[in-house]
């Protein structure tokens, strides 16, 4: 079934997820958010499911991070960016949240709100010439909350501290060391692995598979935000620095950011 940006297919016990955009790299837009929340809140109730992998069209890129060419109309100040994170928060918890394991099977770039969304996978497998990282500090803009809490749960406080204060983008090598990605394999066995992962998992007993994932979440500390403190994470759309770093990167300039 085709939704726009978003293409879900089925093979037995276990189903697919395809951002769908490779004329963009799958770079993310609102649309796609909002389908991708709507696919895996529909595919967790699917009791027959027993593994679902996310993956990017295309073979270059798991996805390439936000449409930065919707920003202007989408995310013009924090009024406006506190809705949208609030539409990216509820997707990443449609993927946290999904009863059913998650593989992200990473090909080429997996970069900003790509690496969010694999990050909030249960396993991910990529391959040698895969691509990471977060380089907001380069937009003038933050990762919110809702965005952050699966790379930190992940990644730990250092190396995310390390992600987004530097903004590089790094190798498969350094993913996998930086506990961002569970195997490297070569280019031309991402799929074959990914898949022979999931059917791994799907021969397990698919009750035990989804209490344990209960079970970690429960184990694993949430922290308690208050709403003020959670509209911080979009004060930055009002700063001059992300209109200056948006501009920058649509003209492909560097950007000059001036601390306000």
């Amino acid at each position: 079934m085709t939704t726009h940006g978003i293409l879900t297919t089925r093979d037995g016990a276990i189903a697919t997820v395809t951002l769908n955009r490779p004329d963009r790299l799958n770079a993310l837009n609102r649309e796609m958010w909002e389908e991708l929340g709507g696919t895996m809140r529909r595919l967790s109730g699917n009791d027959a499911l027993r593994c679902i992998v996310l993956r990017g069209a295309g073979g270059k890129a798991f996805a390439a991070g936000a449409d930065i060419a919707e920003f202007a109309t989408e995310r013009a100040n924090a009024r406006q960016a506190k809705q949208y994170g609030e539409l990216i928060h509820s997707a990443m918890q449609a993927v946290a949240q999904c009863r059913h394991p998650t593989v992200a099977m990473i090909e080429g770039a997996c970069i900003g709100g790509g690496l969010e969304i694999a990050a909030m996978c249960d396993m991910r497998v990529c391959g040698t010439s895969s691509r990471f990282g977060v380089p907001v500090n380069k937009l003038g803009l933050t990762m919110a909350y809702g965005e952050l809490a699966g790379l930190l749960a992940l990644a730990g406080r250092a190396v995310t501290l390390e992600i987004l204060l530097e903004g590089r983008v790094f190798d498969a090598a350094e993913a996998y060391r930086k506990r961002l990605v569970n195997r490297v394999v070569a280019d031309e066995l991402v799929e074959t692995e990914s898949y022979a992962l999931a059917q791994r998992i799907a021969d397990g007993a698919p009750l035990v598979a989804r209490w344990h994932k209960q079970f970690i979440e429960r184990l694993t500390v949430q922290a308690n935000i208050a709403p003020e403190e959670w509209d911080v994470g979009f004060a930055c759309f009002d700063t001059d620095d992300y209109r200056s770093g948006v501009k920058a990167f649509l003209d492909k300039t560097k950007p000059k950011f001036e601390g306000r």
